[in-house]
């Protein structure tokens, strides 16, 4: 993988519990990964994978209790002074000063769902307004109102002079989901996290707040950590994909070479599952079986149960380790070991 010369995130063995009263679940199971400088990384996977805890990890925002980071680091490299100065995000206290000029500032997250994200008795533009303030106290009102308005603008919110005093109840879904990706951009973070950024958006919006994105990423150098279902969509915007299953990394490589030549059985059947336009039309292939219980503690892989290409008496007994199958695409499967 990357050297850190060029990572601006690293997250190495993560695990992530929750202890509830029914039991623990195991949310992370040993997450590596590394977000280049400038790139895209897209993360894919079902629900419950594991893909909004470590963005939660990343930002240092996991809910403790019941959350609790158990083992691992999340190292983020930062230029400072012509030099680099590594954080350790794991060891800040969530709620302290460094980690609060941190989030906004160098990373920032659009959430998956804006009603939640907005406070109901403030106005979009006060909140957009506030990071700006923050991170940035020599910027007057007045400034930082104009700078609200313009990036407003940018993300497709029509007459942004009166929509900037409006509250969050006065926008529509897709309206509130733009308010919360200008929010995130305002302060041009090194690293975007955007959880699902486009679900309550139309297509012609959601290609558009893509569009921007790209935009702002080319005009700032920054990188974008972006998580959806939705495949077509990663494919379009990742330079480099991560397939996540129950708390695991199962597969990582350039786009291209994973959309080309998909290694692991549960990325494969991923692929499978998803309608496509060419050659006859035909029925969809779900992947098999149900997501294993979050309570249950997986001695081997974890896909297993589901998988058609699983090997009795190794697979089951034994966690399978990353390997670098082919140059640059790594597989957690058995079926490429020696």
């Amino acid at each position: 993988m990357q050297t850190t010369k060029n990572v601006l995130v690293e997250i190495e063995d993560l695990k992530v519990e929750f202890r509830l009263h029914e039991g623990t679940v195991h949310a992370l199971e040993g997450v590596s990964l590394r977000i280049p400088q400038g790139r895209t990384l897209g993360v894919i996977g079902e629900s419950g994978s594991g893909k909004s805890v470590t963005a939660q990890a990343i930002m240092g925002i996991i809910p403790s209790p019941p959350g609790k980071i158990v083992q691992g680091r999340v190292r983020l490299y930062l230029p400072e002074n012509g030099s680099e100065r590594v954080v350790d995000v794991t060891e800040l206290p969530p709620n302290g000063a460094e980690i609060r000029q941190i989030r906004g500032k160098e990373i920032s997250m659009i959430f998956q769902e804006p009603m939640t994200s907005f406070s109901p008795v403030h106005t979009i533009g006060d909140q957009i307004m506030e990071a700006i303030r923050i991170h940035y106290p020599e910027v007057s009102k007045k400034e930082a109102r104009e700078r609200t308005i313009e990036m407003m603008r940018r993300v497709g919110i029509p007459r942004p002079e009166q929509r900037v005093d409006a509250y969050p109840f006065q926008f529509s879904g897709g309206m509130r989901q733009r308010a919360m990706i200008a929010m995130a951009l305002i302060c041009h973070p090194r690293l975007v996290i955007a959880d699902e950024p486009t679900t309550a958006l139309d297509v012609t919006i959601e290609a558009q707040i893509l569009e921007l994105l790209q935009d702002l990423q080319k005009e700032f150098g920054m990188s974008i950590m972006y998580i959806s279902h939705d495949l077509t969509v990663v494919g379009g915007i990742a330079d480099e994909v991560v397939v996540m299953y129950l708390g695991l990394v199962m597969e990582q490589a350039a786009t291209d070479e994973l959309f080309d030549n998909p290694l692991h059985p549960y990325t494969q059947a991923l692929w499978r599952s998803i309608p496509t336009i060419d050659g006859e039309l035909e029925r969809l292939s779900p992947i098999r079986g149900a997501l294993p219980s979050p309570f249950a503690v997986h001695k081997g892989c974890p896909f297993y149960s589901r998988c058609e290409k699983r090997i009795p008496g190794v697979c089951e007994v034994s966690r399978p380790p990353m390997i670098e199958a082919r140059p640059n695409h790594w597989v957690r499967c058995f079926l490429y070991s020696e």
